[in-house]
């Protein structure tokens, strides 16, 4: 980021002119009705209380915008948008270079005058903001956010606004702390039903994967001790493979602790390799991509489906085929391509889309919040993801 001309943040930080400016004529008991009315109602839900406690800034310092940024480091995400900025619900500012980041390291109440000529981004997005007001929404050491309204002239804020929304900011930081730990509850809830749904779905396939590693070992020949040595490689491949997946239904204590994309996905394709001697049938080409234990994983159990049904009906099913997989950062979604080769001849989309696919899906698109498109082509599956790589460190 850089700054525009040779404005300076000292420039548009002017909270100590709400010192010098007279205070306005507030209605406290109203005020406080208003609060108490919205506190009450935080039991329906903080998503429906959080944007009403915004509509209530707004009347209570005459604003024409307001919202709340919701702090997920490095970044800012604006929610429950208010006014003239409502378009930009969604949006994410970065932490460490907006007034929403000097108003959390300050803790305190911060005044900003045309902040956009300070802060490229706001300019870049042809926001003019001529004074807006900043509290910090915490609980305890917790820093949620920051709750803001910004004023259609330079000179509207005065001490009368900050007392009125820093009692307001208490009871939007405990619906706000509500709405955070909801939100995760619902993830963790919606992880766990895929989880529940995949083991019964693995559990089935791992008999056939069983019975296909013991044919390919058994056509190859050689002696009893070479067959037993890497059939059972396979089978400890596939236990590493699953405990990738989710480490406490596996009892190996050799399981790899996988921290970057590529070992990722070479452990949970090993059970799929070429026999020593023979060509390899995964091509992997991509820069570190470390994901966090989360992440790790959702992708391995989406590269497990790739394989799994590249086994069955796809380029694995035959000794010839190959699987090209590559992966590069594009701004702010990692994207990967997933290219079958030499397998059998593809008659086009399948008619329906079996368990494994609705997986893969379900997985990028709800877990990741990515995309994925398949494309069917003659001599294979090609399968492009998108995903989101903030979602990627968790």
């Amino acid at each position: 980021m850089t700054t525009l001309s040779a404005v300076t943040l000292a420039d548009v930080v002017i909270t100590h002119e709400l010192d010098e400016r007279p205070a306005s004529a507030v209605d406290s008991t109203e005020t406080k009705q208003a609060i108490l009315e919205l506190a009450a109602r935080m039991a329906e839900g903080p998503d429906q209380v959080l944007p009403s406690f915004v509509d209530l800034a707004m009347q209570m310092t005459g604003s024409v915008a307001a919202g709340i940024s919701i702090s997920e480091p490095p970044l800012f995400r604006w929610a429950f948008l208010r006014g003239s900025l409502a378009t930009f619900e969604g949006a994410t500012t970065p932490r460490d270079f907006s007034p929403c980041g000097v108003t959390l390291d300050s803790d305190g109440p911060v005044l900003c005058r045309h902040a956009e000529r300070y802060y490229d981004w706001i300019s870049d997005a042809q926001i003019v903001v001529p004074e807006v007001l900043l509290i910090p929404l915490r609980r305890g050491s917790e820093q949620l956010g920051t709750l803001w309204n910004v004023a259609a002239h330079v000179g509207h804020f005065n001490k009368s606004h900050v007392e009125a929304v820093t009692e307001l900011g208490s009871f939007v930081s405990t619906a706000l702390q509500m709405h955070q730990t909801e939100q995760r509850l619902r993830d963790a809830l919606a992880e766990q039903h895929v989880l529940a749904r995949e083991m019964s779905h693995r559990l089935k396939n791992v008999f056939s994967l069983f019975d296909g590693m013991i044919q390919i070992s058994g056509a190859k020949g050689g002696s009893a001790e070479g067959l037993a040595s890497a059939l059972s490689g396979r089978v400890r491949a596939l236990a590493a493979a699953h405990g990738l997946i989710r480490r406490s239904f596996t009892d190996l204590e050799d399981v790899p602790q996988v921290s970057d994309l590529q070992s990722l996905v070479r452990a949970v394709l090993q059970p799929h390799q070429s026999l020593p001697g023979q060509p390899p049938r995964f091509i992997l080409l991509g820069p570190v991509m470390r994901l966090g234990e989360h992440a790790a994983n959702g992708m391995a159990l989406v590269f497990h489906e790739l394989a799994t049904n590249a086994t069955k009906y796809g380029a694995l099913a035959k000794e010839t085929g190959v699987v090209e997989i590559g992966w590069n950062v594009e701004d702010t979604k990692l994207q990967v391509a997933w290219r079958e080769r030499h397998g059998p001849l593809v008659a086009g989309t399948p008619s329906a889309a079996g368990f494994g696919t609705r997986l893969i899906r379900e997985t990028i698109e709800t877990t990741f919040g990515g995309s994925l498109q398949c494309h069917w082509n003659t001599d294979g599956l090609m399968a492009e993801m998108s995903l989101p790589t903030e979602r990627l460190s968790r």
